[in-house]
């Protein structure tokens, strides 16, 4: 039985990975704020930013699924990208909320997903959802960019310690593109003043230069179950495969 857990699994990609990997017949238990809507599939309704219930919660699925499991993948997939403004002008709650849901609570859920599986002789990956972001500033996403860039460092710390593990994590951060969800609505949404490159992100839209969400998840299924994944590096982007 191949187990995938999934933050962020009630909208968007999340949503499309766990629809796809559920009706490929494989065992996938969704994290998300509401109910992930998908029959047959375990939903823990859990806020990633309530940062001190992420240990118990990652130990008990672990717990659950790992018996019958013969690859376990972690795929945080849950961000956001508010706040949005140039750095002097964003609220510090805000700020502090989303280190917490994109950098913080996948370091915690990694952390314990290594630890609870060190002796787990089958497959185990991890793959975090990263951006272009991360790897290029933009002004107005000070937050964002700054999450992304430290999941990458944060993957590629990984990759380093696991080849001395003796039953390795397998890790990639990849960055999907630029897809067709509410994060894009969001940022359309948004001001010139607090994110100067609106006009572009708003042709994207008008252009139809957006990948759905559906195509993007099943790009990333193919790139997960790739007999290469664990030469593909701990950075990549969607757009190279």
């Amino acid at each position: 039985m191949n187990v995938y857990i999934i933050t962020g699994a009630s909208k968007g990609i999340g949503f499309e990975l766990a629809k796809q990997l559920s009706e490929a017949g494989h065992c996938v238990v969704g994290m998300a704020r509401t109910d992930c809507g998908l029959d047959g599939m375990k939903c823990y309704r859990t806020d990633l930013s309530e940062l001190e219930k992420l240990e118990s919660l990652m130990a008990d699925i672990l717990t659950t699924v790992q018996l019958d499991a013969g690859s376990i993948t972690l795929i945080n997939n849950a961000g956001m990208v508010e706040p949005i403004g140039l750095i002097g002008t964003v609220e510090a709650l805000e700020m502090s909320n989303a280190i917490a849901v994109n950098l913080t609570a996948p370091m915690i859920l990694s952390n314990t997903f290594i630890s609870k599986l060190e002796n787990f002789k089958g497959k185990k990956r991890i793959v975090n959802i990263s951006s272009g972001a991360g790897r290029n500033p933009y002004e107005g996403w000070g937050t964002y960019c700054t999450t992304k860039a430290g999941l990458d460092h944060f993957s590629r710390v990984i990759a380093l310690e696991q080849m001395k593990a003796e039953n390795p994590v397998e890790i990639v951060s990849i960055a999907p593109g630029i897809i067709d969800t509410g994060m894009q609505e969001t940022i359309r949404a948004s001001s010139e003043e607090a994110f100067p490159l609106l006009e572009k992100f708003i042709d994207y839209k008008d252009q139809g230069m957006l990948v759905s969400a559906e195509q993007t998840a099943k790009k990333l299924i193919s790139i997960i179950e790739n007999e290469g994944f664990d030469k593909i590096g701990p950075i990549a982007d969607i757009r190279h495969f």
